[in-house]
């Protein structure tokens, strides 16, 4: 997998340490001023900048999206339990608009934050033993209610609370199809993420906007569950997994990325929204388009045995789908740069 072009970062503004974050992040928001000569110049309304606190900023879709924010000269405060690995994600020579706050300094970052954006929870594509299911459900729902708790008892109250759930949520189906308003499934993801969003659905609502993302299977080359098909696809000849006949979910690492910001900046994203794009694919088809893109045959299958050697039970992520589509998504008039998955694919081999 890979990222298609980066992102070019504009100069980032000045950036404060931890031991600062309590006084940086209560300041009010500022506002980015706009001169024009022409007083008549129809030019849009200034936007505001914003202090994001972010749970999972140091993963996959984190680091992209603090990326996206430090380009438009926001502010990131970065919430982590180690301290070491975020700084050495986001160095403070490259990385000036971010703070790194431990877990003891989360609450006064939530505090002083015009947004909040929980991506934390252990990655699922992984083998699944008992201690492992316990902590993909505790990793999610414990960060959760500690955010969902500070936001709630801040006398200031960030505006909008972002949170990552996902497609699990449905169960899995090779012949429904399901959108925002279907009904939960009945397996272990779905009881997973009924808890994850009704812990996020306990912010106060009166005056902080939830978004529910349902994230599908995020392409990108770093992360993810195609990282670690990707090797397995190559070596069996780049077959289809399993019987290639269950459906795939996807969204590009870009697209989701822009998903959040937007759920962040715009009024009218609330409630429940499919993280996915508009067109999914059976996974033959994926692998079809894949081994065109890499220039590799698509004839011998990837048997289940090889999967689940990998990834256990968690090999359920790739070997049972689910068909969701993004209504909400197309109603709210969202922009994908990659609708479908050849286009997607094709930014990603290029990085391969």
């Amino acid at each position: 997998m890979g990222f298609p072009t980066s992102l070019k970062l504009k100069p980032p503004v000045r950036g404060c340490t931890a031991s600062t974050a309590t006084r940086s992040l209560c300041l009010p928001m500022r506002m980015r001023c706009r001169c024009s000569l022409n007083t008549g110049d129809p030019s849009p309304p200034p936007q505001p900048l914003m202090t994001v606190s972010i749970t999972g900023a140091t993963g996959f879709i984190g680091r992209r999206l603090v990326q996206k924010l430090l380009s438009d000269d926001h502010k990131v405060c970065v919430l982590t339990r180690s301290s070491s690995k975020a700084a050495s994600i986001f160095p403070a020579s490259t990385y000036r608009g971010v703070t790194i706050a431990e877990e003891g300094d989360w609450e006064a970052c939530v505090k002083g934050s015009s947004a909040v954006v929980n991506l934390a929870g252990m990655p699922i594509s992984t083998r699944w033993s008992p201690e492992v299911k316990r902590e993909i459900k505790q990793s999610r729902i414990n960060v959760t209610s500690k955010v969902v708790n500070y936001i709630n008892d801040a006398d200031s109250r960030p505006s909008v609370f972002v949170s990552a759930t996902a497609i699990g949520y449905y169960g899995t189906s090779e012949i429904h199809s399901f959108d925002e308003s279907s009904p939960s499934g009945n397996d272990y993801l779905a009881e997973v993420c009924r808890e994850w969003e009704a812990r996020a659905r306990q912010v106060n609502q009166e005056d902080v906007r939830l978004v529910l993302i349902r994230t599908g299977v995020v392409l990108g080359k770093d992360g993810g569950a195609l990282a670690k098909m990707i090797p397995l696809f190559m070596m069996f000849a780049g077959g289809p997994l399993g019987t290639g006949q269950q459906w795939f979910s996807w969204i590009h690492l870009d697209d989701m990325v822009n998903l959040i910001y937007e759920s962040l900046k715009n009024p009218a994203y609330r409630g429940v929204i499919n993280g996915t794009a508009p067109n999914p694919v059976r996974l033959s088809e994926l692998c079809e388009r894949l081994g065109q893109v890499v220039g590799r045959p698509s004839w011998l299958p990837v048997p289940e045995f090889a999967l689940k050697a990998v990834l256990g039970e968690g090999a359920s992520v790739v070997l049972e789908g689910q068909k969701v589509l993004p209504v909400r998504a197309k109603e709210l008039g969202f922009s994908y740069r990659y609708p479908r998955v050849e286009d997607a694919l094709k930014a990603i081999a290029r990085d391969l």
